[in-house]
């Protein structure tokens, strides 16, 4: 292409600094609040969508690390929390420090360099330490401490990762206590108070030990939502269980299937009756490309169709699911040459462009250069609403694609 836009990407990472919770809590959770810990590994696994690492002791053999310690949680830095920059072969299962990190994983004025190599203006961040919707402080003991730890998260988000020195190129995306509905509705006002217009949620809540969509539980939380234009955004892997097929399957099992958990959270939300609730939710799946959605819109619409006086949603679904989607569901793909081919099919007001810096997937330093090669047969217009202006609307960035804050 001649000219591609500047990218604006929806779905990448920040891994957060030492700092952010030590300077935002109160002294008295010192010893039990998010803190640092340099450490051995004792073991670590990764099979059947499940992670488990050990912290070993101090003076014990094993690769150190910088370990994030939260009450009893134990949880590394690893290399796949920031790979880029490295050879795809170099990318394996292990333990990391700070030091040894692409800075722009962690430092604003490093992201924003790294941004400016990969052709991308404005970027959304999800979490590393608290997990992609924050579960790591739903399943925590100390409910107070976990609330103060969201706010906390929050407060840095808004105020550091996205302040002044970000110059409007950080979107800010905050996280909300998972386990009261009342106050998920009252962090998602005071943030939207101050500018903010996307909080992440779970893809599968039950999968958490949470109520699922089907429930009224959630309604203040989406009705706040609904209020204040607030995107509900959920990342693969945010109900804490990546696809897979066995025990003992192989990381790239799920790897190839990431898109399953967003596949089956579609549907719920499109049987689910929120969108007639709530006309102006707007929900999107980051990382969970678009090449499948096409099909399951169609199997939507002839369930529906076909299926709804036993299917439990004719007295709460009135109209087609596909009809739904075009209204209230984006999809986020940073490779998929395949839905692009079939994007007549999906909408090119639903689908979002991002480059997933620092993980192993991204497309960085390359993210231009793989957009001109699969948008190549789009025209110019419809690859500035996928790559930037579809953002724009959605996060209610400026028409230069920027955060203008509160």
């Amino acid at each position: 292409m001649e000219t591609f836009p500047k990218i604006i990407s929806v779905d990448d990472h920040t891994v957060e600094p030492p700092h952010v919770w030590r300077d935002r809590l109160p002294s008295k959770y010192a010893d039990t609040g998010p803190r640092v810990v340099r450490a051995p590994l004792k073991d670590m696994t990764f099979l059947g969508g499940k992670f488990a690492p050990v912290m070993g002791a101090k003076g014990d053999d094993g690769p150190i690390g910088d370990w994030w310690v939260y009450e009893d949680l134990h949880r590394p830095l690893t290399r796949l929390d920031t790979a880029v920059g490295y050879d795809r072969d170099e990318i394996k299962l292990e333990v990391i420090t700070y030091e040894q990190m692409r800075p722009g994983s962690f430092s604003v004025p490093d992201r924003l360099a790294d941004m400016d190599v990969n052709h991308v203006q404005s970027a959304l961040c999800f979490p590393t330490f608290p997990r992609f919707c924050g579960q790591t402080f739903t399943e925590a003991k100390d409910r107070e401490l976990g609330l103060l730890g969201v706010r906390a998260y929050n407060d840095w988000m808004v105020e550091e990762w996205c302040g002044p020195e970000a110059h409007g190129r950080l979107v800010p995306l905050t996280l909300i206590p998972l386990w009261d509905a009342e106050l998920a509705a009252a962090e998602v006002r005071r943030n939207a108070a101050r500018g903010v217009r996307a909080v992440a949620f779970s893809e599968i809540p039950p999968h958490l030990g949470l109520p699922s969509i089907h429930a009224d539980d959630w309604d203040p939380f989406l009705a706040a939502c609904d209020e204040t234009g607030t995107v509900i955004a959920m990342h693969i892997g945010s109900s804490s269980r990546m696809p897979s097929t066995s025990a003992d399957a192989p990381p790239a099992v799920g790897s190839t299937i990431t898109f399953a958990n967003c596949c089956f959270s579609m549907v719920d939300w499109l049987m689910s009756g929120k969108f007639e609730r709530f006309p102006n939710l707007r929900i999107m799946y980051a990382e969970g490309q678009i090449g499948w959605i096409p099909y399951i819109l169609e199997r939507a619409d002839v369930v529906w169709e076909e299926n709804r006086a036993w299917g439990g949603v004719a007295e709460k679904v009135h109209r087609p699911p596909s009809e739904l989607f075009a209204e209230h569901v984006y999809g986020c793909f940073f490779d998929d040459a395949f839905g692009l081919k079939n994007l007549d099919a999906i909408g090119v007001g639903n689908v979002l462009y991002e480059t997933d810096y620092p993980h192993s997937d991204s497309t960085w330093p390359r993210s231009r250069e793989v957009g001109e090669e699969q948008m190549g047969h789009l025209a110019p217009d419809v690859v500035d609403r996928i790559v930037r202006g579809n953002a724009i609307e959605l996060l209610g960035l400026t028409e230069d694609g920027l955060w203008a804050g509160a």
